[in-house]
């Protein structure tokens, strides 16, 4: 069977079992999906959704987050780990956004990319979820069951979101990528996949395999 097919039968299978493709970071507006996505980095997106409420009471908008005293951010993020880094990068980005965009969070990887503390998994969840685009957020869920399908085999996340922009629909790419997150959560876990109860065993490389 090849890549094509394979990915098609995936995305078809992963959409009748999630239908609802969303995004488990609760946020109002764009950039506060950008602060929720960088505080997820080394950190849970349930730990994230507990304590973005406080920091967005605080900070509501792009420019209160701009003014805001990083030592001060780094008291309301502590719990989500790197914290320090972390306040830096939310006060940085908040303040190059102004400074660059008008306050309006880039539509676009490459320019989203130029933002502090944002790589191109931050980036292309803004531009999926945010803009409509198509986008592959290439996190630890996709990657791993992109390879175990067959549809990689790489580890890199770079390479991954080029072969997957390669084998999926343009518009059905970002949908895939969170039935992905939340399959790998259910059943494809990365110690004790749960092959026998998952629609996607009869041809997927990785449960071929392991029931020879």
């Amino acid at each position: 069977m090849k890549k094509q097919e394979i990915a098609l039968r995936a995305n078809e299978a992963l959409k009748k079992m999630y239908p609802d493709a969303i995004c488990s970071l609760e946020a109002d507006d764009p950039f506060q999906l950008l602060v929720a996505t960088r505080l997820s980095a080394q950190c849970t997106d349930a730990r994230v959704n507990l304590v973005t409420p406080a920091l967005f009471e605080k900070y509501p908008t792009v420019r209160d987050f701009a003014d805001a005293d990083v030592a001060d951010v780094e008291k309301l993020i502590h719990s989500c780990g790197f914290f320090r880094q972390k306040a830096r990068d939310i006060v940085g980005m908040a303040n190059m956004i102004i400074d660059n965009f008008g306050g309006v969070v880039p539509d676009e990887i490459e320019v989203l990319t130029t933002l502090p503390g944002v790589g191109r998994k931050t980036a292309n969840l803004i531009v999926g979820d945010v803009y409509g685009k198509p986008a592959v957020v290439a996190d630890t869920h996709l990657i791993r069951i992109s390879n175990r399908l067959g549809l990689v085999d790489t580890k890199d996340p770079l390479k991954v979101e080029k072969e997957l922009r390669k084998l999926l629909p343009p518009e059905e790419s970002n949908d895939f990528c969170h039935r992905a997150v939340l399959h790998g959560r259910a059943l494809c876990d990365a110690r004790r996949p749960k092959c026998e109860n998952c629609p996607m065993s009869e041809f997927c490389k990785f449960s071929t395999n392991i029931n020879i």
